[in-house]
């Protein structure tokens, strides 16, 4: 008999309007690493927040049996004394306190009534060397990187004595370096006897890393795969999660390149935390119309940095260098001057810079460029609700109606309504950084079916992304860069992962 030290059976959650999760069925093996796949939207977080009592006994229907016994959890408190933690994507760390002081938040080291602080302390820092973190516990959260803050996450599970970790999309923010460090952890606490659930796009990942996969579809549970094996294939997690098998991954393309609508000449940018180092060193490109041309880098290469830059210089001092829109030289010394160039800037970080997330997606469509739909100063809001709502339904955006908060969106639909703002703005120039990060493979197939259909409307689009594979298949050109410097650039017949990755790690020009 299989020792399965969880069985959820029946989870059916239904929200006002909308039935999340309908008769869901989850079984997790004692000791292993358990991942559950599926689109944006598709309710694998929804499941976890019922596993962990963020959704209380009571809110949905169906059993959970938790190492042998029927669980009714009435909170998150409820759940760790049984050992179940969860770690959320948004990471819950209080930036002002401690790596100490976090990791016992509620959980207090007390000694007559009062904080043992020498206790609290040491039992942090051993904590800290077993999740193989090197970080002095008395330092703020918010002075360490986001990889070393999810090792601080995984640490506070460990004081709660964890027998079953959750972890919600725990690399989508990690570069690789971390992401490696991160599932050698994971691996190491299941050697341990920890048993984790793992929510992840990132399917490699997944194929390395899980024993058995749970794919949950449209908030119904379509198949658990055992990965032991080996024999599971990407293209067959992703036919379970999308209903359809994916031969090609992106949608087939054939552009129509024209004229030069952009050139960017020595372009310099100096960090504002240390002004005399350059992030962007005389860096020169070009975009045509019709043209999807990729920007490849590895962390810090200064990627993100020439684009916000270039973007009414929304990054950088010392700014130096020549921008021509049209063959004729312009100035972009605000985002508002960038826009009215018609360039535009979808950010890297939406949920942070991109959107407002307690606003509806009336407001978040309409917000980079109001003047559009101003009459004698006062916003004409009829209009601004029939464009939204062309939006939604252009971009197959997945909600009940454009007043609806756009937090509260998949990730998919999130940058759907980034992308809507965007082109709202009516641009020639459209640069978007890391436009799929954090989005399932079945939302990632229509961004790119979005980012063609701007390119065929005469739009030339610059793609920067850490994922390679995106890059070769979506763009007609690709430029690298390495510390700050453009290093080569590929037209896509001659693009090779190697190539690439050639001039990512190249030193100089």
């Amino acid at each position: 008999m299989t020792d399965h030290i969880l069985q959820m059976r029946g989870i059916t959650k239904t929200f006002p309007g909308v039935k999340a999760l309908q008769d869901v069925n989850l079984a997790v093996r004692r000791g292993e690493i358990h991942a559950v796949c599926g689109e944006n939207g598709a309710g694998k977080s929804t499941l976890m927040k019922v596993l962990s009592g963020v959704y209380p006994h009571g809110s949905y229907d169906g059993e959970i049996v938790f190492d042998g016994e029927p669980c009714r959890f009435s909170g998150i408190r409820d759940s760790e004394r049984r050992g179940i933690v969860i770690i959320h994507q948004e990471l819950a760390l209080s930036p002002y306190l401690s790596i100490a002081e976090n990791i016992f938040l509620g959980n207090e080291r007390t000694r007559r009534g009062l904080i043992d602080w020498n206790h609290t302390n040491a039992e942090a820092a051993a904590l800290l060397e077993r999740v193989g973190l090197r970080e002095n516990p008395v330092t703020r959260a918010m002075d360490i990187g986001v990889g070393k803050q999810q090792l601080v996450e995984i640490a506070k599970a460990l004081s709660k004595r964890v027998r079953l970790l959750i972890l919600d999309e725990p690399t989508a923010a990690l570069n690789d370096e971390d992401s490696a460090h991160l599932l050698d952890l994971l691996r190491g606490l299941r050697d341990e006897g920890i048993t984790s659930v793992i929510i992840s796009h990132k399917l490699n990942e997944i194929k390395a890393i899980a024993d058995s996969t749970t794919i949950i579809r449209d908030g119904r549970t379509i198949e658990t795969l055992d990965m032991s094996g080996g024999e599971v294939t990407e293209d067959r997690i992703i036919s379970g999660m999308v209903g359809r098998d994916l031969e090609h991954r992106f949608p087939p393309h054939e552009p129509t390149i024209g004229e030069e609508v952009l050139r960017i000449e020595d372009w310099t940018v100096h960090s504002p935390a240390q002004p005399e180092r350059a992030v962007v060193s005389g860096a020169n490109l070009t975009l045509r119309r019709g043209e999807i041309v990729g920007l490849a880098g590895l962390m810090g290469a200064g990627r993100t940095e020439l684009a916000m830059s270039v973007f009414g210089r929304s990054y950088g001092v010392g700014i130096s260098g020549r921008v021509y829109k049209d063959g004729r030289e312009i100035q972009l010394r605000s985002v508002t001057e960038a826009i009215s160039h018609k360039i535009a800037y979808a950010t890297e970080d939406r949920k942070r810079y991109g959107l407002n997330l307690i606003q509806d997606i009336q407001r978040n469509v309409s917000a980079a460029a109001l003047g559009k739909l101003a009459r004698r100063g006062w916003i004409d809001g009829n209009e601004e609700y029939r464009v939204a709502d062309g939006f939604r339904a252009d971009m197959n955006i997945k909600a009940p109606s454009v007043l609806a908060v756009t937090g509260k969106l998949s990730g998919g639909n999130q940058q759907k309504v980034v992308l809507s703002k965007w082109i709202f703005t009516d641009p020639d120039v459209l640069i978007l950084d890391e436009p799929t990060r954090g989005i399932d493979v079945g939302a990632k197939y229509e961004i790119y079916a979005i980012i063609n259909q701007l390119a065929d409307q005469g739009r030339a689009v610059l793609v920067i992304s850490s994922e390679l594979p995106e890059l070769l298949g979506l763009c007609d050109r690709i430029y690298a860069m390495s510390a700050g410097r453009i290093t080569g650039e590929v037209p896509r017949a001659e693009a090779t992962p190697e190539r690439l990755m050639q001039f990512m790690t190249r030193e100089k020009e």
